[in-house]
Parts: C-alpha cells; structure tokens; sequence
C-alpha cells in the first residue's frame, strides 16, 4: 500500500525553481532515502511535505489523500510527523513536558474543564504524564525527565526530538538529518535506532542525511535530489554506482 506519492511537485521563490517535477512514491512499512548535495532543495521537500510550504503546483497524498493546503499541525493529527535538521525542541521546558505536548493533540478534555482543572482534565492529564514517562523510558531519558531539554547533551536532544515525534503516533516519519553533528560512535547508535523505532512502531521512513554510510546501512531504496530535481532512484547498491549521482557529488563528469 502505497502511504504517501508526490505528483509534479514544484516550488518556486520568486524567479528561484528549489523543486521542480519532484515524484516520490514510499509504501507501507518502507524505509527510504532523500540524499543530494547542499542547497539540492531536500528540506524544501520536507517543508512542503508537513504544510510548512504550500507547493507552487503539483500535489501530495497522504494516503491517497491530498494534504497540500492543510496546516502542519493537521498533518501531523493525520499521522506524519518530523524532526528538523536544526533541533527544534522547547529548550526551556522540562523533558517529559515535550513529550507531554505532543500527546495534547489528541486530548478529550475541554478547555473549561482545563481551566477548572475537573476530575476528568486531572484523570487525563495523569495519563498522558504516564505515557510520557513510558516512552522517555524506552528511549533511555526517564531519569531525564524533570532535566531542562536545554541542558542535555547533544545527542540525547536529538533523541528527545525522534521521541516527541513519536509521541504523535505517526505512520510516516520524517527525519531531517537526524545524524548531523555526531560523531561515528553517536552516528552508528542512531541507525541502529533508526532500524529498531521502525520496527518497534510498525513506521514508514523517510530520512534525509548527508552521512552516507548511514544511508546506505539502513534504507532500502534512495532517491537523489540534485538542483530541486530527481536524478537518479534505486536500490543503495544501484545508487552509489550511479554516473549521475558520482557527478552531482564530486562537481565534474564522470568519464
């Protein structure tokens, strides 16, 4: 089954073409790569996908069903989460209350009953803490509950961000260069949690990254973005042997 399918996607800044004809299909359960060079549109192609751009032209399902115009808070109720490349957490908010704010999307309670704090809003709220501390500790932060996410490591906030996304309960999760400033021991951690998280959570996975060995180790199939456009797709194999993909990465033609 087919989860989500870009057609003729396009998106312009003034005179600027950053995607263009973009065609992306990921089914159920898949693991997929987005990889290109610097300034090849790839996180052009997330923010259309979450409704932070609204495409030029084209469309994209979700499922059959086209989001393009939704907010990306709707995008995210119908079950696409993302991380970002620059990590986006409440910094100056507790752990669990990242991870408590991702649950609040799908809370029952009105907003009378929050402001009287009633028995069914403290009911509630006890069970979203619980839920909270349950994922922080499949995620190894549950003695970092009541830290600052300001005050973590590097590493352990990029870790605190899959988690929040995961507290959505996505089908499809975006991760935008989730390896970005690690280093090889950190880098290694994160595929192998990269392959765990789909597996534990029965995701679909689209993973923009620079670390091509990290790439190549855990996607099944990789599009290449070069200039906003697609230049190549295949298997990991396919894709490093691939002229076009050698050339867009080292600027010169290969002979």
């Amino acid at each position: 089954m087919t989860i989500l399918k870009t057609v003729n996607l396009c998106k312009k800044f003034g005179g600027l073409n950053a995607v263009s004809d973009f065609e992306i299909t990921i089914n159920d359960g898949e693991l997929v790569g987005l990889i290109g060079p610097n300034g090849a549109g790839k996180t052009t192609v997330f923010n259309m996908l979450t409704g932070v751009y609204e495409p030029t032209s084209g469309d994209i399902l979700f499922e059959d069903k086209s989001i393009v115009g939704k907010k990306p808070y709707n995008i995210t109720q119908l079950g696409m989460a993302r991380t970002f490349q620059n990590i986006r957490l409440f910094k100056d908010l507790k752990v669990i209350d990242n991870v408590k704010i991702a649950y609040h999307q799908n809370v029952i309670y009105s907003v009378a009953a929050g402001v009287l704090q009633t028995a069914k809003y403290k009911k509630e709220e006890e069970e979203i803490a619980q839920k909270a501390i349950d994922l922080l500790k499949i995620f190894n932060l549950e003695d970092k509950k009541d830290e600052y996410a300001k005050n973590l490591p590097y590493g352990e906030q990029r870790r605190l961000e899959i988690t929040r996304a995961l507290a959505t309960k996505p089908k499809l999760l975006l991760l935008d260069e989730p390896a970005a400033g690690m280093n090889p021991q950190e880098t290694h951690q994160l595929m192998e949690m990269i392959r765990w998280i789909k597996e534990k959570f029965s995701l679909t996975v689209l993973l923009i990254e620079h670390d091509m060995s990290l790439v190549m180790n855990v996607c099944e199939r990789i599009y290449v973005l070069d200039y906003g456009r697609i230049i190549a797709h295949g298997t990991p194999n396919e894709i490093k042997n691939n002229p076009k993909v050698i050339e867009a990465y080292l600027g010169e033609e290969v002979c």
